[in-house]
């Protein structure tokens, strides 16, 4: 069996970054569906308790997306936390800076 060594080097952590750029653009996508089906039924139905439950779906989706600038800052620091890592592994297995601190 033949082991392919992968060395990506200088992507420390965008696959997280971008993984969860995607997971926030679904999600937007998701919640903008259920607003644009949401004004859609609104308008198509007279029922009062109909047009009460679309109001409660379209408001508790509504609220949804204030949480998206929080992940991607949380993420952004994941990957300079490994960015970080890779730079000290990397200088102490040069020689640059001593293992034991001192």
């Amino acid at each position: 069996m033949n082991l392919i060594k992968r060395n990506k080097k200088g992507v420390a952590g965008m696959n997280i970054f971008l993984s969860v750029i995607a997971t926030i653009f679904v999600a937007g996508i998701i919640i903008m569906a259920f607003q644009l089906t949401g004004a859609k039924l609104k308008e198509s139905t007279t029922d009062v308790d109909a047009i009460e439950a679309i109001n409660n779906t379209m408001l508790a989706t509504k609220g949804a997306t204030d949480f998206f600038p929080i992940f991607i800052v949380i993420a952004a620091i994941v990957v300079i936390i490994l960015l970080l890592v890779i730079v000290v592994v990397s200088l102490r297995q040069s020689g640059l800076m001593g293992a034991g601190g001192a």
